[in-house]
């Protein structure tokens, strides 16, 4: 099964970052949070991916071609014909992937990335999310749910994370504070009020035809709801760790967290 990765948006509220580089290749622990994206989907078993490419796509393209070189490589370069040779080292990270690049254009807005890519991603049942996000969700489970249910979208909802902390009160008393985001564990659901686009699905084919033609059709908007009337979209509870990351604020949690060690969502 292929999953189809959506890395092409401007990122226009992280330019701190993205005035260079585009928000896919914006670091965690060292590594790009596309990295963390795919190795997430490489321990279930999802290997082959689709990149939809925009903004400053080329950093990615480089980034691809010369992944072993920068990672678990050592090189020998004879500088009389420029032949570059590269040895693996004894520890290489091991990624089995195969990526396709494709280029959708600069301004492109997700649903018309999507049409843009359905070609690559074949005629069977596909995988799709932003290369932003990181979570924990049971790919798997993911998939075996869609196919419980013979619709053409599952849609991974999840409660979304406190930003600025939470105050239970009762009457003027405050009666539980917490101050930093909280995640859920095996207790229940993260803080936070009413189901959200999670950003993983899984797709047939077919529901790529509720993408019109237009390169101003966003994935987030009219086909969900067309899914929706036509009672083709299902919703895939997830109730642990999920985090996108849309600010500098996101960034640094997700910094903070490789950094404390055994972060949520890798293993």
């Amino acid at each position: 099964m292929k999953v189809g990765i959506l890395a092409g948006g401007l990122g226009t509220r992280l330019t701190e970052e993205t005035e260079v580089r585009p928000k896919p290749m914006i670091e965690i622990g060292g590594k790009p949070i596309l990295w963390h994206i795919m190795r997430h989907y490489l321990r279930h078993g999802f290997h082959h991916f689709v990149i939809a490419l925009g903004y400053k796509g080329e950093l990615i393209k480089r980034y691809m071609v010369d992944y072993h070189t920068y990672n678990d490589s050592n090189i020998t370069v004879d500088m009389h014909n420029g032949d570059v040779k590269a040895v693996s080292t004894a520890t290489p990270l091991s990624e089995s992937w195969m990526v396709d690049l494709i280029e959708t254009g600069d301004k492109t807005e997700t649903g018309a990335r999507i049409k843009r890519i359905a070609p690559y991603l074949g005629d069977e049942t596909f995988m799709l999310t932003y290369g932003d996000g990181v979570s924990d969700v049971d790919l798997s489970k993911l998939v075996e749910f869609h196919r419980s249910h013979g619709k053409l979208a599952t849609m991974t909802v999840v409660h979304p994370p406190a930003r600025f902390g939470r105050v239970d009160l009762e009457g003027d008393r405050v009666m539980r504070f917490s101050e930093k985001p909280q995640f859920a564990g095996e207790h229940g659901p993260q803080v936070g009020e009413g189901w959200i686009n999670g950003g993983f699905f899984v797709l047939e084919p077919a529901a790529v035809d509720y993408i019109d033609e237009d390169a101003s059709m966003k994935w987030e908007l009219e086909p969900p709801e067309r899914l929706a009337q036509d009672g083709q979209l299902m919703a895939y509870r997830h109730y642990s760790f999920w985090q996108c990351m849309d600010t500098l604020r996101d960034k640094n949690m997700l910094e903070a967290m490789w950094n404390a060690g055994d972060p949520p969502w890798t293993i």
